[in-house]
């Protein structure tokens, strides 16, 4: 069974962001970029697949412009067989991705789709369930454990009231949460035999997808920065505070 996990490429969170002067967006130029470590856990899990010989291939595929490579390189060193960038220099929304995603699912065929169950810089938590829609798959979100056998999928996931448990038939989309793995890390050796492994990039254009934007940013500002607390002696000297914001409030 072949396995396809998608990846974006992200600004590394432990990197301080800046938004664009013009507020347009946040800055990119000099930033660290890595995968987006919930697609990481995707990818490490469709990797422990295949090490239990239940994925024969595992293919990695980002949308982005021509630098996303860097990715799919740390992606084939961690031990992906293979990489289709879709390149596109554009900003695409999540209904776009769905759609390409969806046409390289149509042409790989795989048995099973594996993605984070998010990205850390939208947050929109959208792609999977778009991507499960359009083809017409069904889908398990925000796994903790994930179980295959007989050509089903057993699903546990993270809600509110606890733990869900899903049993679906294959081929579905899957998208992965925290708890799930501890993603490896790509050692030297695999790092120089990733550089021969085939990498496709195609021009997101050549898909005939519709990927006009729906959404328009306005402006893009940082949170307001945090007061500087204040050092109070007695529990007393706290109610006085308390009571006076609350007065003011």
């Amino acid at each position: 069974m072949k396995v396809l996990v998608t990846a974006k490429r992200v600004i590394d969170p432990v990197m301080r962001i800046q938004v664009r002067s013009d507020g347009s967006g946040i800055e990119t130029t000099g930033a660290r970029m890595i995968i987006n470590p919930f697609d990481q856990i995707a990818l490490e899990e469709a990797l422990r697949l295949k090490e239990k010989g239940q994925a024969s291939e595992v293919v990695l595929v980002t949308i982005g412009p021509s630098v996303s490579q860097d990715i799919l390189r740390t992606g084939l060193a961690m031990g992906a067989d293979r990489a289709i960038l879709i390149e596109s220099n554009d900003r695409l929304e999540q209904l776009a991705v769905a759609k390409l995603l969806r046409a390289v699912v149509e042409q790989e065929q795989p048995g099973l789709v594996l993605m984070g169950k998010q990205s850390i810089d939208s947050d929109a938590s959208q792609t999977g369930s778009m991507l499960a829609a359009l083809l017409n798959w069904l889908q398990a979100t925000f796994i903790s454990e994930l179980t295959l056998a007989s050509g089903r999928a057993v699903a546990v996931r993270e809600v509110d009231a606890g733990l869900q448990t899903l049993d679906l038939p294959l081929p579905a989309v899957i998208t992965t949460d925290l708890r799930l793995n501890e993603p490896r890390f790509a050692s030297l050796p695999n790092i120089m035999k990733a550089r021969s492994k085939p990498l496709a990039v195609v021009p997101a254009d050549s898909f005939g997808v519709d990927l006009s934007s729906r959404l328009k940013v306005l402006s893009t500002r940082e949170p307001p920065r945090r007061q500087r607390g204040t050092m109070l002696e007695t529990a007393g000297e706290l109610a006085g505070v308390l009571k006076t914001q609350l007065n003011r409030g």
